[in-house]
């Protein structure tokens, strides 16, 4: 039986970090953000669907997608904001299901999703298990502005357009800390993959 975890975690909580983890180990991991850009690639069905929504001047000189000029349109409305959703959410969903699907045929012991939004688009029901990183508020806000190069107003409203992390604890069946140092992290992870076996 192949085990289907549920990775999630604020923006800059240390998700990738723990993603990365699990790749290290060998294990496969499906990655909602990399399918979000597959989905919305050149003729794809998304792809056209966004640009008869938001009009041309969301494209790049070469026709792709501009995701910063789209993300500054949709960060600061919340009705284009779900109206993108509902054009990418369902072909990601479409694409990660195809690779889940594959690693259960194979017969791999773990799959891992990576959804940023696990909760709040409310796919639990595409995992058996839900795993959470998450990092206190004023470390993500720090991690946020050094990594994006982003004001503080620009990392607050980011961090804002999510669920709470103090929400999404509640919610995830395992928890990763991330406050600390990567060796405490891989001990977190290690701890967690001998408890359902994986180890």
């Amino acid at each position: 039986m192949t085990l289907v975890v549920g990775l999630t975690g604020g923006i800059a909580s240390g998700k990738s970090t723990v993603s990365n983890m699990f790749k290290e180990m060998g294990m496969t991991v499906i990655d909602a953000d990399v399918e979000s850009r597959l989905a919305v690639q050149h003729g794809e069905p998304a792809y056209k669907q966004i640009v008869g929504t938001f009009g041309e001047e969301v494209l790049l000189p070469d026709g792709e997608i501009d995701r910063q000029k789209l993300g500054s349109i949709i960060f600061h409305d919340e009705q284009k904001r779900l109206l993108l959703n509902e054009i990418v959410h369902p072909e990601v969903r479409r694409r990660m299901n195809d690779k889940k699907a594959l690693a259960i045929k194979n017969d791999e012991k773990i799959v891992i999703l990576d959804i940023p939004l696990l909760f709040e688009s409310k796919l639990t029901n595409m995992v058996e298990q839900t795993l959470l990183v998450y990092v206190d508020r004023n470390i993500q806000l720090t991690r946020l502005m050094e990594r994006n190069h982003l004001s503080k107003e620009e990392a607050e409203a980011r961090i804002q357009s999510q669920m709470p992390l103090t929400e999404k604890i509640k919610l995830a069946d395992k928890k990763i800390e991330n406050n600390g140092s990567l060796t405490e992290t891989k001990r977190q992870l290690n701890e967690i993959l001998t408890g359902w076996g994986v180890l």
